[in-house]
C-alpha cells in the first residue's frame, strides 16, 4: 500500500493551524491539515486581534478578505467602582502598517482563512478527520487517523500540533503544560443587533461586578462578567440575570438578541517544552494566556509565522533542521511576556475589594497627569516589543530603538509608479535586503545568501524622488527606514520572511560585518 507523505502535517484547523497552512501553501510546501470536527467553528470566540496578526494576514495574502469583517483601531476606557473613567487606551500608531487593537470574530477569521487554503492545490485539508495516534520514528511520523471514509494512514516529515489547550498531541508525547488556572470565572455573553455605535472597549472595573463591554464588526457586542466564588453557571445563565446586568450599563443592550452564553475560567500556562523530535507544538497547544490583554490568539499566529518559513526552508533543503530549534528559543519568551501583562491588566479589570479599586485607579490617573506616562499608556508602549533575546539572527542595532531580532516597523513608502503602498509588499515572500540606493548591494551578499534574497529594495530618502534616481525601488516617504537605519549605524538591513531583522548592514564595514552572517547561515544550513 502507498502511503501518501507530506513534508508538514498540521493537526488542528483553529487560527494557528489555518494560518501556519495558509503561509506553508504561500512557500509551495505541500501540506496536511487533519481537523476533527467538519469545519470551522460557527460561534464567537476571540475578540481582538492586533496588528502583529493583521500583517501576518497580510504577508499571507488574505489582508483583503479579512478586513471587510474587521472594526479597526478600537481602543479601551477604563470606568471606576463610581462609574467614572479613569484611563483609556485608544493608540493611533501604525509601526507595524495596521492599527495595534482591532476587533473582530473567529468565526468569520476562520472561514476565511480555511477559504484562503483553496489557492494552493499541494494543501490538503481533511475535516471530520481525528489524529488517532501517531508515531516519531526518527526519519518521519506515521499517523493513523479515522475520517469519513474510515481509517487512515500518513507519513510527514514534520507533525505540528495546533489542537488547542486540551492537545491530544502534546498530551501523547507527554509534555506537560505548567502554570496556574485561576479561581475566577467570566460569564461570555454575546449578541447581535447593536444599536450602539460606540467602537471602544469599556471596560468597568467594580467590586460589585467587573465587567468588559467589547463591541465588534457587523454590530454585535460582547460581554464578559466576572463571577464570585459563591456563584453556579445555573444562577448566572438565566436571560433574566443576565440582561438586567447589562442594563445597568448600557441599557440599550438589555433587549438585544443572545447568539452565546458560556462561563469559562482562564489561564496563564506554558509547555514544558514546544518540540520533541519531529513534533511541535504551536498556539493554546503551546501556550494559554488570560483573556484581559486579548493576547491569546495572537501569540498563537506569532507561532506560525516564525515556524512557517522555517519549516519551509528546512523541507526544500535550504536550511538544516537545526533552524528548527529556535522557533521555540525565540517565541517562548515573548508568549510569557504578554501572559505576564495580561495578569498585570487582571488585577486592575477585576479588583476585589472596593479600597483597593479606589487606590489601584486613583494611581493611574495621577500617573496620567504626567505627559510621558500618560503616552506610555494611551499608544500601548507597555505591550512587550516583538523582539528576540536569542535565536536566528546576527545581534546589531540601537538599544533604545530597532534592533537585530526584532520586527521591523512597516511603514508607507512610494513605488516607483507614484503609489504609496506598504513595506512589506515590496519585500516578496523570502528574505529581503532593505538599504540606501546610493550605497547599493555589496557583491558578497549574493553568494552568501545561499537561500536566496528574493527582493532588494533600494531607498532614496524622503528629499528625493524615485523618478530621478535609476536603480531605485521606492521613496522612504514617511522617514522611517532611513530613521532606523541611521540608529543603527547601518546602511542596509536584511528582513528574514517574517519580517524581523535578521542583521544590519553596517556603511562602512560592510565586509567587516558578513563573517558573523556566514557563520549564522552556515550554522543553520549545516545543522
Amino acid at each position: 500500500m502507498t502511503v501518501a507523505h507530506y513534508p508538514v502535517a498540521i493537526v488542528g484547523a483553529g487560527p494557528t493551524g489555518l494560518t501556519l497552512a495558509n503561509l506553508l501553501g504561500l512557500y509551495g510546501i505541500r501540506t496536511l491539515l487533519l481537523e476533527r470536527h467538519p469545519g470551522t467553528v460557527g460561534e464567537p470566540r476571540a475578540v481582538s486581534i492586533d496588528d502583529e496578526s493583521l500583517r501576518t494576514l497580510q504577508s499571507a495574502g488574505l489582508i483583503d478578505r479579512v478586513l471587510p469583517d474587521v472594526v479597526q483601531g478600537y481602543g479601551v476606557h477604563y470606568f471606576s467602582w463610581s462609574g467614572r473613567e479613569f484611563a483609556r487606551i485608544e493608540p493611533t500608531s501604525l509601526e507595524y502598517g495596521h492599527p495595534k487593537r482591532n476587533a473582530f470574530r473567529q468565526q468569520l477569521l476562520e472561514a476565511r482563512l480555511l477559504e484562503g487554503l483553496a489557492r494552493y492545490p499541494h494543501v490538503e485539508v481533511h475535516l471530520s478527520t481525528e489524529l488517532v495516534r501517531f508515531v516519531d520514528e526518527g526519519p518521519r511520523v506515521a499517523l493513523e487517523a479515522t475520517g469519513p471514509e474510515g481509517p487512515a494512514v500518513f507519513t510527514c516529515d514534520y507533525l505540528i500540533g495546533c489542537d488547542g489547550g486540551r492537545s491530544s498531541v502534546r498530551e501523547a508525547l507527554g509534555i506537560v503544560l505548567g502554570g496556574d488556572t485561576f479561581a475566577e470565572r467570566w460569564l461570555i455573553v454575546d449578541l447581535t443587533d447593536r444599536t450602539d455605535a460606540f467602537i471602544h472597549t469599556r471596560t468597568y472595573c467594580d467590586p460589585a461586578r467587573p465587567t468588559i463591554r467589547l463591541p465588534g464588526p457587523h454590530r454585535t457586542v460582547r460581554y464578559e462578567f466576572m463571577l464570585f466564588e459563591h456563584e453556579t453557571p445555573e444562577d448566572v445563565l438565566g436571560e433574566t440575570q443576565i440582561r438586567a446586568w447589562m442594563r445597568a450599563r448600557v441599557a440599550t443592550d438589555a433587549d438585544l438578541p443572545i447568539v452565546r452564553k458560556v462561563v469559562y475560567t482562564f489561564h496563564a500556562r506554558m509547555a514544558a517544552r514546544w518540540k520533541k523530535g519531529r513534533v511541535l507544538l504551536a498556539g493554546d497547544c503551546a501556550h494559554l494566556t488570560p483573556p484581559f490583554a486579548g493576547q491569546g490568539m495572537n501569540s498563537g499566529l506569532r507561532d506560525a509565522f516564525n515556524l512557517a518559513w522555517k519549516l519551509a526552508a528546512v523541507a526544500k533543503g535550504e536550511m538544516g533542521a537545526r533552524l528548527l530549534d529556535t522557533y521555540e528559543e525565540e517565541r517562548r519568551p515573548h508568549a510569557w511576556s504578554l501572559i505576564v501583562m495580561a495578569l498585570r491588566i487582571g488585577r486592575f479589570m477585576q479588583p476585589k475589594l472596593k479600597l483597593a479599586a479606589m487606590l489601584m485607579q486613583a494611581a493611574l490617573r495621577v500617573a496620567g497627569l504626567y505627559p510621558p506616562a500618560r503616552d506610555y499608556v494611551l499608544q500601548l508602549k507597555f505591550k512587550p516589543k516583538a523582539r528576540f533575546g536569542s535565536g536566528f539572527f546576527v545581534a546589531g542595532g540601537a538599544d533604545d530603538g530597532v534592533r537585530a531580532g526584532q520586527l521591523f516597523p512597516q511603514p508607507l513608502v512610494e513605488a516607483a509608479d507614484g503609489k504609496h503602498v506598504l513595506l512589506d509588499e515590496l519585500l516578496g515572500n523570502g528574505f529581503a535586503y532593505v538599504g540606501l540606493h546610493a550605497d547599493g548591494v555589496p557583491k558578497e551578499l549574493s553568494t552568501l545568501m545561499s537561500v536566496g534574497i528574493l527582493r532588494t529594495v533600494l531607498l532614496v530618502p524622503l528629499e528625493k524622488a524615485v523618478s530621478e534616481n535609476a536603480g531605485a525601488t521606492a521613496r522612504d516617504s514617511e522617514g522611517v527606514i532611513v530613521k532606523v537605519l541611521e540608529e543603527a549605524e547601518a546602511g542596509a538591513v536584511i528582513l528574514r520572511p517574517d519580517r524581523y531583522v535578521l542583521a544590519f548592514i553596517g556603511r562602512d564595514e560592510i565586509t567587516a560585518g558578513l563573517p558573523r552572517l556566514r557563520k549564522l547561515l552556515q550554522a543553520v544550513k549545516d545543522g
